[in-house]
């Protein structure tokens, strides 16, 4: 996309991206966001959260856009509130990518996210999220009976990065694993359902080009979304990789560095720049 061009289609990921440190969402983020459905562009919200950890970001950004949720996995609609699309782990598969976590990673546990819970094995240790949720402790032959949003793996020791070298040959071609910075834990959808796919299909709906499309993130999860948008964008606190990957850098998400470029791309009063080209 030319630096003259007004994208018809926004794409930002959440935590870390527009999200602060402080679990909050800036009053000028916000602002910004609202412009986008108001110049008659798309406003998609794209993250790992399932859609039970969307109602706070729904009603601050005023029940506006469509959201991509479980990383690619379920399609939401803030409009609506209502879960439009779903492409789910199979049964088959789940229970296959589980069997060969555990032999690639002896001692992770392992959890399973629909679109509304989270149930767990013995070994599954809550994080931050699903620590205020309850999660259902099931055997293994009830555990990976039912389709899933994603299957989740969290290591006592192992970094997420050291997690994720471990397991993407060990699932190769069985699920798509990626990970979103969580404290040692990795997330696995169906083969082929990333972030990209979803936008990339939602984009198709309304005849919207990768080259209309501006995309914000800072985590591995990001990064197919991030390479199949006409222009890309990092924030500064994003992962190594992030970094590397994208045409821009720009200020973290306590600097409300996506509100900064929005305001450019969406004229009005704005403060700040928009980063700087790599």
């Amino acid at each position: 996309m030319s630096s003259n061009s007004v994208p018809r289609l926004v794409a930002t990921d959440l935590d870390g991206t527009i999200v602060r440190s402080d679990g909050t969402i800036s009053p000028r983020t916000i602002t910004a966001l609202s412009r986008i459905e108001t110049a008659g562009a798309r406003l998609v919200l794209v993250t790992g959260r399932p859609p039970r950890f969307m109602h706070t970001v729904v009603t601050a950004v005023g029940n506006q856009g469509m959201a991509i949720c479980s990383n690619g996995a379920v399609i939401y609609d803030m409009h609506t509130d209502r879960i439009v699309a779903e492409q789910f782990i199979q049964p088959p598969e789940l229970a296959e990518a589980a069997c060969r976590l555990r032999a690639a990673i002896p001692g992770i546990g392992l959890a399973v996210e629909s679109a509304r819970e989270l149930a767990g094995d013995s070994r599954y240790e809550p994080g931050n999220w699903d620590g205020h949720a309850s999660i259902r402790r099931l055997p293994d032959a009830e555990l990976f009976s039912r389709p899933a949003a994603k299957l989740l793996g969290r290591h006592p020791q192992l970094s997420a990065d050291e997690l994720l070298a471990l397991a993407a040959p060990a699932v190769a071609g069985l699920v798509t694993v990626s990970h979103s910075n969580g404290t040692r834990l990795i997330e696995a959808s169906a083969e082929g359902v990333t972030k990209a796919s979803a936008l990339a299909d939602l984009a198709a709906r309304h005849d919207i080009s990768p080259a209309s499309v501006v995309a914000f993130g800072d985590m591995p999860n990001d990064l197919s979304m991030l390479a199949w948008a006409g222009t890309s964008y990092a924030v500064a606190n994003a992962h190594p990789d992030v970094l590397a990957a994208v045409d821009h850098v720009i200020p973290s998400n306590n600097e409300d560095g996506v509100a900064q470029v929005v305001e450019q791309l969406f004229p009005g009063p704005a403060v700040g720049r928009p980063g700087r080209r790599r």
